[in-house]
């Protein structure tokens, strides 16, 4: 559905229900855990004034959940007390919003003292109450209120209301439990216990406090047998864990929800994964040793689990469950005439088995309670009898009949789902419009299942009665030639996907293929044609010994030297596990993902120094306490570039304490150098490389861009610890980068070809990681199950990588060192196509591409001269797009008599996007002023704003006359005919570079001595003595 509505906005951005699309999606994406994309697609619905299926004040509760669910919960507060400021809020809309307040004050320590948290907290959700009195979910989180701060008899009161106003709840069930535990009423206990696992098989808190109430009333049997049910889909289910033995709640800030506070040796043990999963082996080995249980034993205080499980309700119990079926058959003969509806309980089996039918007469195939629970016993038996047996596929036929009953029309009710994101389980929120509510639905705390009403005004396809919508599809149909924004590709051009990756089976060694490297003696070597057109031949490729060759000054770049030059200039520094590089475990390390742990931070060169230089101490005193003890010596990271030999042994040591400590560390990265006040001396150190290289030179299609683009016509710095990664990417928009280890350890290569990009974002895809905006680590047997190739290697100090179009990379670093950094555009058709197409596939997937594409090529018609047809042709495509599009707006904006302001360009100003949907804007700007700020927009946001564009202001940046001559002065150049050869002294034989026996096995190419100057790799020559701008 995502894919699908993407490709529709991006195919006809000007879609009349466009902002039900942005909704559609905007929840969709909150579901997924992709939060950033999530608020831009929210945000573009609520700046749309075309009708919504959802109020503004709707969508503005499903922004302030959003701030909630990242943890940003000042924002969210704030948010959430703007909207009950409002005077158009629903009595519903009212209630959920008086709940989130209400529970995140219980949770969020960030909010305030405890005792004042839980007094706003109860007056919050009894407001809630108010405004929606038949809320089963709001009379839980009030329960769970009152059970935090000892209130055990109101806690009962609110839990019995809660299970007689909803349908059966795992979690009010499994809360009861609790409380009748804590009153010392183990029977009470089990029966509250059996009911949430019964309605949801895979509730590990209820499991987990059974097992644990099994335990202290001396059933270790009985007690294994349920942790070993609360381990099964405990991932999915530890944010919601209530301790048996649980005194008071301990807010937890990365979930929203409570966890346990260890009140007991038992609860401490089931508090986590890895304890729940020692309890159990220290079960097994004491089952293991006791004797079988004689007819002569103690009875037992409790009965077992299977007795438990088919005993029938009690009273009480039956008794809750039919006044629910009575008020929900209320409910919906008010709301909606006859309908039926399904009470379903989880049996053992695994299969649903229907309790109650309310409403419709009850058809004959329905089961009646004992039927119910003669299935019940019977899944449950082993030796059946023939009688037994006809029985019980009478009773399955009957029950399978059952679930085919029509789809269940009713409200939505308050349900969440969770999911993990980044560190740990994150609260989502679910959406659907008059949706089947699928009896599998996990009921939980927090955040409810919110319904999209049905428009009064018309349905999806944009059909309407109003007035207002059908002015609206009348103007879209008569703008329809006046696209939004166009593509700067080829007209007939499909809408940009993925490639698939190449057929081609290839065996392990080819999987594995060894990376291409090249040895330099000398600047000659350096600066010779070929090593340019070696690079822009591979992937990516290694040039070895550069620092050396060229006799560059490394020590510029060191921490040292960085300290003394700007002590306070300001570092990001992102927070992650040190793991070894072929592993990447998720925050309980229970099992192997591709979601990377990273926190960003700032802080400044000088204390990331402290930070660096303690962390090798320690390393130090760490070797040295080993040394006496066990009489050798532990490495040091990888060392200073010696060798090889020392990194696996690092790799392995930090392996195995990282899988018990799960040590953090800290990544120094984007450190800005593109001041050339601050860092001149660094700055001029780097024009010793080859003009290829170079940050900026005339043949880098970077250096036209005539402006600053951080990090990537700029050069950046990166400061490391052992283990500091930099996830899996491609570059910004597919351009070439160059990386340089300035040591004094190692980094570490990962790297799959441009073809294959396609199958590692089908495989972020399968791990619910989005390839833009996620962070990720590949698993290595994942891309060799899919056949995908991988370079892997070591870079030393002194060494260069390139990187070259469009191939996907990641780098951890081995030892303690410094890399510097940027990227680089040479001038071959390659590397535009590949570019454009980025760009057109960032718009499909509302990606920011910080290259902007149409006015760099622009300038690159202005700038040089292209011999390459297939490059010509690509640009000159872009700018028919382009200007066409610009006559079409223009033409628009003037039909609609609002004038055009010439604006012109100034010297290095940045290129414009929008500041709505963030794609580049060319030559035409539509600038409205917001919150005292002058916002540039795009046609197609402006016009969502205001369909006259009335209070927006059009600039001309260019005259059509001024594109019209670039346009006609671009044509295909012809080069002049190579001179004829001049008879020259013979040349002596090339220099063939060997490689070191200490180097990995790579593909090694002749490079040869040459005086001559670097010739470009592509057929363009640069008319421009130096680059533009």
């Amino acid at each position: 559905a995502i894919k699908s509505f993407q490709k529709l906005l991006y195919v006809c951005p000007d879609f009349v229900r466009a902002n039900e699309v942005h909704l559609r999606l905007g929840l969709m994406l909150k579901v997924n855990g992709d939060y950033e994309q999530s608020l831009k697609h929210l945000q573009l619905a609520l700046n749309d004034s075309s009708p919504c299926t959802l109020a503004q004040l709707e969508i503005r509760f499903h922004v302030a959940h959003l701030y909630e669910v990242q943890n940003k919960y000042r924002t969210a507060k704030e948010a959430y007390e703007r909207l009950l400021a409002s005077k158009q809020l629903t009595s519903s809309l009212k209630a959920d919003i008086y709940r989130q307040l209400g529970w995140m004050y219980h949770t969020v320590e960030l909010l305030g003292d405890k005792v004042q948290r839980e007094r706003l907290a109860i007056h919050c959700l009894q407001k809630s109450i108010e405004a929606e009195p038949r809320s089963g979910q709001t009379l839980y989180l009030l329960g769970r209120c009152f059970a935090g701060i000892n209130k055990v008899h109101d806690a009962f009161i609110a839990y019995r209301n809660s299970v007689e106003k909803s349908e059966g709840n795992a979690d009010t069930w499994c809360s009861i439990g609790v409380l009748y535990q804590q009153q010392n009423q183990p029977m009470d206990a089990l029966q509250a216990y059996i009911c949430a696992v019964q309605l949801d098989k895979s509730h590990s808190a209820a499991w987990t406090n059974l097992g644990i109430l099994y335990e202290s009333c001396n059933q270790p049997r009985d007690a294994y047998a349920c942790f070993r049910n609360a381990t099964i889909n405990q991932d999915q289910q530890k944010d919601r864990t209530v301790s048996a033995c649980e005194k008071s709640t301990v807010p937890a800030a990365s979930t929203g929800t409570t966890t346990a506070a260890t009140g007991g040796a038992t609860t401490a043990a089931a508090a986590s994964g890895t304890s729940l999963t020692q309890r159990i082996k220290f079960l097994q080995q004491h089952l293991g040793n006791a004797p079988m249980p004689s007819i002569t034993s103690k009875r037992r205080q409790l009965p077992s689990i299977e007795e438990a499980w088919n005993l029938p309700i009690s009273n009480e119990m039956s008794s809750r469950q039919q006044q629910t079926a009575q008020a929900q058959q209320r409910q919906f003969q008010k709301g909606y005439g006859q309908v039926s509806f399904v009470i379903v309980f989880v049996g053992p089996a695994g299969g649903g088995v229907v309790g109650t039918v309310a409403g419709q007469p009850v058809p004959p195939f329905y089961l009646n309670q004992q039927q119910v629970l003669q299935l019940q016993f019977l899944q449950n038996q082993n030796n059946l009898t023939a009688q037994q047996q006809a029985m019980l596929q009478t009773l399955t036929n009957q029950y399978r009949s059952s679930t085919k009953s029509p789809p269940i029309k009713a409200e939505a009710t308050s349900t969440t789902t969770a999911a993990a994101a980044g560190s740990g389980a994150k609260r989502q929120l679910l959406t659907g419009s008059k949706q089947q509510q699928h009896p599998d639905i996990k009921l939980e705390p927090v955040v409810k299942l919110e319904k999209l009403p049905s428009p009064s005004s018309g349905g999806l396809d944009g059909s309407s009665s109003s007035s207002a919508s059908s002015s609206s599809q009348r103007q879209a149909g008569e703008l329809k030639d006046v696209p939004a924004v166009c593509s700067v590709l080829s007209a007939d051009a499909p809408p940009p996907c993925p490639p698939d990756c190449p057929p081609t089976r290839l065996t392990r060694e080819q999987l594995q293929p060894p990376t291409p490297s090249v040895f330099l003696e000398n600047k000659k070597d350096a600066f010779s044609p070929q090593l340019q057109e070696f690079c822009l031949k591979h992937p990516i490729a290694v040039v070895r010994q550069l620092g050396a060759a060229l006799k560059l000054d490394l020590g510029l770049f060191s921490t040292k030297t960085l300290v003394e030059a700007n002590p306070d200039h300001t570092v990001e520094v992102r927070t992650q596990v040190h793991q070894s590089p072929d592993e990447n475990w998720d925050g309980n390390k229970n099992s192997k993902v591709w979601a990377c742990i990273s926190h960003r931070s700032h802080t400044t060169i000088a204390k990331y120094a402290q930070y660096q230089a303690s962390s090798f101490s320690d390393k130090i005193k760490v070797s040295v306490v080993g040394w006496k003890g066990k009489k050798h010596i532990c490495r040091v990271g990888g060392g200073t570039g010696t060798g090889g030999g020392n990194s696996s042994a690092a790799g392995n040591g930090k392996r195995k304490k990282c899988k018990n400590g799960n040590k953090m560390l800290r990544f120094g990265t984007n450190v800005d150098l593109s001041d050339e006040r601050k860092w001149k001396a660094q700055l001029q150190e780097l024009q010793k490389l080859p003009p290829f290289a170079r940050v900026v030179s005339a043949a880098n299609m970077l250096s036209h861009v005539g402006h600053m683009i951080l990090g990537m016509n700029t050069v950046q710095l990166y400061m490391k610890v052992p283990g500091s990664r930099t996830p899996g990417h491609q570059e910004n928009n597919n351009f070439c980068s160059i990386n340089i280890n300035i040591g004094p350890g190692d980094c570490e290569w990962f790297a799959t070809p441009d073809s294959y990009w396609g199958g590692i974002q089908a495989l972020c895809e399968k791990n619910n990681i989005n390839y833009l905006h996620g962070s990720w680590w590949p698993a290595l047997e994942d891309l060799y199950a899919e056949n995908i190739p991988v370079y892997r290697f070591t870079q030393r100090p002194g060494d260069l990588v390139w990187v070259n179009a469009g191939c996907v990379h990641w780098v951890q670093a081995i030892g303690w060192c410094n890399n510097i950094a940027w990227n680089v555009g040479p001038l071959t058709a390659r590397q535009y196509q590949l570019a454009v197409e980025r760009y057109e596939w960032n718009k499909l997937e509302s990606y920011k591409s910080i290259v902007p594409m149409v006015h760099l090529s622009w300038n690159l018609a202005r700038n040089i001269k292209v011999s390459d047809p297939k490059m010509f042709e690509s640009i000159k495509t872009c700018l028919m797009q382009t200007m066409k599009h610009c006559m079409q707006v223009l033409e628009y904006v003037k039909s609609l008599h609002i004038e055009v302001r010439f604006h012109g360009r100034g010297k290095n100003e940045a290129s414009h996007y929008c500041g709505q949907c963030e794609v580049e804007v060319f030559n035409v700007l539509f600038i409205r002023e917001q919150e005292k700020r002058h916002i540039v927009h795009c046609m197609g946001c402006a016009r969502k704003q205001s369909p006259g564009l009335q209070g927006f202001v059009c600039l001309e940046e260019y005259t059509l006359d001024e594109l019209m001559q670039v346009y006609d002065a671009f044509v295909l150049h012809t080069p002049p005919p190579p001179l004829p050869p001049i008879a020259a002294p013979p040349a002596q034989s090339p220099q063939h570079v060997q490689q070191p026996a200490s180097s990995p096995a790579g593909a090694l190419i002749n490079v040869s001595s040459s005086s001559t100057a670097v010739a470009a790799a592509t057929s363009c020559s640069s008319s421009s003595a130096s680059a533009a701008g």
